[in-house]
């Protein structure tokens, strides 16, 4: 079998001198190319001593460190299958995880020890380890102990590297199987796409639980044998100081928000930057051109899900097109994207459907889910995104929405993207968020939920009055109310299933 573990490729883009810098912490530490090399090879080495069944789930639910990041390349140098978990979950949701995916290893904060030991022993994982943020936990002990030289273990294109589960938006979380060629073919092809270069320095500032922290940007950086600026937490200040040490950002858009709040950004702060990317949750096209006008940056906007790493991007080359606000750009080389109608047929440039997807980095299926995950592909093997989109003819791709998304009013459909972009025009608004919620009459009716601007006062009642003068009027929501926040999650996608819940008998 031909060597295709991920963690090969990324080690054998280890720049020549091992005693280099790779990452360097907010904490001031700073960690060599060889002490990455050493600690995934004893870590490594360790899950090698449990004498676990080959490919057995580890699942992991700690706070950002490098030792998180090297416990997620030591899973893969021994050919074990890493299961990131977010932070932010609690027992009930651990429990399922732990029931679902049935890790041999289990890993968590000292803290919660306690409740997850218990969780896991009595799911039947023989294995639970701590690992803080502060470099310590019963892990790192154990590991100590263990050599610092291990050979990589071999793996093919299609084995089992991950296991992410969705944010179960719809129903419970599903467990997306993405292999060593799932995520080598996505790394190679955004090298060459975002013209990672020699010297490039990234700055990390995103959660490790996540597609965008764990793959897109530490696959980047290792696979370039790039440096890493690496915070804990993001802190706009702190960032900002750090630009002028660094070539490369990528964020999602309330990192950019909070970062264009700080008077300190601005050109010459970011002189020596050579690309800002977002994604995960929509770029606002005032957040898009306010950046460019601060910085002189035009920030590359993709696109990509759990199932598929990445699928689109503005591109980074000029040669190859500008980079448009409110798009997601081309698909990526190798990947193919189509637009199709509920009959199953292609619709026309412009117009919208379902995103359907193909190519080396969609993923193998969902875990234990064979039932599921025939029904997420079609009979000629494209994966059914979930997204409603569409295609202009100059080949860009944009996002309006999720399917489960879409309202259907008196039988017309209704996209929230749409009416929240002219909504998002009007005077004192920050950004809104549209949902469906169910209508005696209509079946469903659009609820308008709006953040003001700070220091401006609005008013439900005038914003639709607004929106009547622009929109026909099946596209009007019935009610608008006026709120200082939106529920998010810890990527910044406004979580609309809690805002649908929290209206759904308002026409009861």
């Amino acid at each position: 079998m031909k060597q295709e573990n991920l963690f090969a490729a990324l080690r054998a883009a280890f720049p020549a001198d091992l005693d280099a810098a790779a990452v360097e912490t907010d904490a001031g530490l700073v960690y060599s190319w060889r002490d990455l090399d050493r600690a995934t090879a004893m870590i490594a080495n360790l899950l090698q001593s449990l004498q676990l069944p080959p490919a057995s789930r580890i699942a992991v639910q700690v706070e950002k460190s490098v030792e998180a990041m090297m416990l997620y390349l030591g899973t893969l140098r021994a050919g074990h299958v890493f299961l990131p978990l977010n932070t932010a979950y609690q027992s009930a949701e651990i429990e399922y995880f732990i029931g679902n995916a049935e890790p041999a290893v289990v890993v968590c904060t000292s803290r919660n020890f306690g409740w997850v030991s218990k969780l896991a022993f009595k799911a039947g994982t023989h294995h639970v380890f701590t690992l803080d943020d502060d470099r310590t936990g019963s892990l790192l002990e154990r590991a100590a102990h263990c050599g610092d030289r291990h050979e990589i273990a071999p793996a093919g294109a299609d084995d089992l590297a991950c296991i992410v589960y969705t944010s179960g938006t719809t129903g419970r979380s599903k467990g997306a199987m993405l292999t060593h060629g799932n995520m080598l073919s996505n790394a190679q092809v955004l090298k060459d796409y975002w013209g990672w270069q020699q010297g490039d320095v990234l700055i990390h500032a995103l959660p490790i639980f996540h597609v965008h922290g764990l793959f897109v940007a530490i696959h980047g950086a290792l696979l370039n044998g790039s440096r890493m600026i690496w915070f804990g937490k993001f802190d706009p200040k702190r960032v900002i100081e750090r630009l002028p040490d660094a070539t490369v950002f990528m964020g999602v858009p309330t990192l950019y928000t909070r970062m264009l709040a700080e008077a300190r950004l601005n050109k010459v702060v970011c002189r020596n930057m050579r690309l800002f990317i977002s994604g995960s949750a929509p770029l606002l096209p005032e957040t898009f051109n306010a950046w460019k006008e601060r910085t002189g940056h035009t920030i590359l906007e993709r696109y990509g899900m759990s199932e598929t790493i990445m699928l689109t991007s503005n591109p980074y080359d000029a040669a190859q097109g500008e980079r448009r606000a409110g798009t997601v750009g081309f698909p990526l080389p190798g990947v193919g994207v189509r637009v199709r109608d509920e009959a199953g047929q292609d619709v026309p440039a412009g117009e919208i459907g379902g995103i359907q997807v193909t190519g080396p980095n969609v993923f193998k299926g969902y875990w234990r889910m064979p039932e599921k995950t025939k029904e997420e592909f079609t009979h000629d093997g494209w994966f059914r995104t979930g997204d409603v989109g569409r295609i202009d003819r100059d080949g860009y791709v944009t996002i309006v929405g999720r399917s489960k998304d879409l309202i259907i009013s008196g039988g017309y459909n209704v996209y929230p993207a749409e009416v929240e972009g002219y909504i998002n025009e009007l005077p004192g608004v920050a950004e809104s968020a549209l949902v469906g919620v169910p209508h005696p009459d209509f079946g469903e009716v659009g609820v308008a939920v709006v953040i003001p601007r700070p220091g401006m006062r609005l008013d439900g009642e005038e914003i639709l009055a607004k929106l009547k003068s622009q929109l026909a009027n099946f596209k009007i929501p019935k009610r608008c109310f006026v709120v200082d926040e939106l529920p998010r999650n810890t990527m910044g996608k406004v979580q609309k299933n809690l805002l649908r819940e929290q209206h759904k008998q308002l026409f009861a």
